[in-house]
């Protein structure tokens, strides 16, 4: 589990710079690279969600 927190964690920081620099500088491919990063924090999310619920039902 601290390894699925890590890499949410990782993503996250990935997904705010890259959010950040499609905002401030207007730079396109930073959007695209931002995006990609939410899908993955969405699936990344879900399976913290999963193991979560298992882990406290023991």
């Amino acid at each position: 589990m601290k390894n699925l927190v890590d890499q949410i964690n990782a993503q996250m920081e990935f997904f705010a710079v890259n959010a950040a620099a499609q905002v401030e500088k207007n730079n396109k491919a930073a959007g695209t690279r931002a995006r990609k990063a939410a899908l993955e924090l969405t699936k990344l999310l879900k399976e913290f969600r999963k193991v979560s619920v298992e882990e406290a039902k023991k």
